[in-house]
């Protein structure tokens, strides 16, 4: 498995990715949108990268989850940040196999908290009304980067379960019917938007047109959600 695709070159370097995907300047270097990706891309090249999981633990925000904008002084976490966060933290712990055993229950305690802090908002509603975060959540586009949508979202869940020996979670309900909607009669999904920022050349589609990326990831993850309900 290979780690998370890097963010491309449209924010310089010691900038952070804020809530809504935007690159801010004057941040510290290390944030929790790019910190997951150069974790994952450490693991997988075989170097220590221990230090750099043990930011996680120390910038976890009480809520469960993180939020880059902890350099602004943000006390609550962000859905964009707390899915990068546990992306890296999910191929970390596949890719060492818990060879620190102390460290590798912190890390992972660290991971369930920040599920937990995605589920207990059925990865798309807030907590303190219910009402859907933002139509961010529900508009599709690859490559994902940094960006949150269900569908980002519930295909990290269904790696993490598969990890973990479980079940689907039924809290995930609401976005995989999100998921399920958006998909067209012909059985695919299109794109929706393109990410902003400078690109080396573009991997996907055009708006408007079918994306076979989000339509494998659909098809994977609805695959795995129907599967689990007819066991």
């Amino acid at each position: 498995m290979l780690p998370p695709s890097p963010a491309p070159p449209n924010c310089s370097p010691g900038t952070a990715v804020g809530s809504t995907g935007t690159c801010r300047t004057g941040a510290a270097k290390s944030t929790a949108a790019s910190t997951p990706y150069t974790l994952a891309n450490g693991a997988w090249l075989g170097a220590d990268v221990s230090g750099i999981a043990r930011w996680f633990l120390d910038h976890r925000m009480a809520d469960g989850g993180w939020n880059c904008e902890w350099v602004e002084g943000s006390t609550r976490s962000s859905f964009h940040s707390t899915l990068n966060s546990l992306k890296g933290l999910l191929y970390y712990e596949g890719a060492t196999g818990g060879s620190n055993a102390l460290r590798a229950v912190q890390l992972r305690s660290a991971r369930k908290a920040g599920e937990e802090y995605l589920l207990q908002r059925r990865l798309l509603r807030a907590l303190s009304t219910g009402e859907r975060v933002g139509p961010w959540a529900t508009r599709f586009a690859y490559p994902f980067r940094w960006f949150y949508s269900v569908l980002n979202a519930a295909d990290y869940f269904r790696a993490a379960a598969l990890h973990d020996g479980a079940s689907p979670d039924p809290r995930l309900a609401d976005a995989i019917e999100a998921i399920r909607a958006a998909r067209r009669p012909d059985g695919t999904w299109l794109q929706e938007r393109r990410h902003p920022g400078r690109v080396w050349f573009e991997v996907d589609v055009a708006p408007g047109e079918p994306s076979k990326w989000l339509t494998f990831y659909g098809t994977r993850v609805l695959a795995w959600w129907d599967g689990a309900a007819r066991v």
